[in-house]
């Protein structure tokens, strides 16, 4: 039924992320990134791309689901480099995501479609 499914987006500036390197406030990370997005992004060789493109898949699960969760009730992981949502805490089994990320030059886009269970 359409009345189940609700659409988020977000586009970010990279250099939003580039302005604060990891490696001096590490603390401003921890706040929105859970220790295995972290770990993710840190691996590529322009982690800020990667770390725009899970913030923006977090803003826009919140536009979707139109509840008040932390960024780091958020879960952004990939398989087969496809990526994916959970949530956790109160509204852990009540949403399916379907999540599509992008990069063009200094943006990263994310668009979210939520299902509810």
């Amino acid at each position: 039924m359409i009345e189940n499914l609700k659409i988020g987006t977000d586009l970010v500036n990279i250099s939003r992320f580039q302005k604060i390197p990891i490696s001096s406030k590490p603390s401003f990370y921890k706040k929105i990134f859970l220790p295995s997005e972290i770990k993710y992004c840190s691996k590529f060789k322009n982690p800020y791309e990667h770390f725009a493109g899970k913030f923006a898949v977090k803003e826009a699960v919140k536009k979707s689901i139109n509840k008040k969760v932390s960024f780091l009730e958020i879960e952004t992981f990939h398989k087969n480099s496809k990526p994916f949502v959970k949530i956790h805490g109160k509204y852990k089994n009540q949403f399916t995501f379907d999540v599509s990320i992008s990069h063009e030059q200094n943006f990263a886009l994310a668009v979210v479609l939520s299902f509810i269970n």
